[in-house]
């Protein structure tokens, strides 16, 4: 497991769909605490959706508060184009943020068809996807800017 001992670790969680917010953090801190950060370096922050990820992220970086984020929630299809742009945009922003300051972030946002399926994919039982989120910030972390091309992560 990758040791991120001192390290500081922002979970940021869009709460629409408050069951699924409560997994996807619980996986999260669980894979956290495996990778040696203490309770006291995470700290979470709650957002209204998944829209608001991108914005709450640049904040806490540009405050000098975390190495790394964990960004999650659920953005479930409906019947209106509501989805594509809130899944979309939220991805990007996410993306832009990662990019443009350095600072990993794990993107456990599910984009999902029901919420039976978003629920399948959060729940630590079955999919535990913010658990592989948290991972994913951690491994990144642990990369350093000049490291050589070469397989990292947990798939080799």
């Amino acid at each position: 497991m990758i040791d991120c001992s001192g390290k500081r670790f922002a979970i940021v969680t869009a709460r629409f769909y408050p069951q699924i917010a409560d997994w996807l953090e619980e996986g999260a801190r669980r894979a956290l605490r495996e990778c040696k950060v203490r309770d006291e370096d995470i700290t979470a922050y709650a957002v209204p959706g998944c829209f608001e990820l991108p914005l709450a992220a640049s904040r806490l970086i540009a405050a000098d508060r975390v190495d790394a984020i964990v960004a999650l929630g659920a953005v479930v299809r409906g019947e209106t184009a509501h989805f594509d742009y809130v899944a979309g945009e939220a991805a990007r922003g996410i993306m832009s943020v990662q990019i443009t300051t350095g600072v990993p972030i794990g993107f456990g946002v599910l984009t999902t068809d029901t919420l039976a399926q978003a629920e399948q994919r959060a729940d630590p039982k079955r999919g535990d996807k913010g658990y592989h989120a948290a991972l994913a910030a951690a491994t990144l972390l642990g990369i350093p800017a000049d490291t050589p091309r070469e397989s990292v992560g947990f798939r080799r």
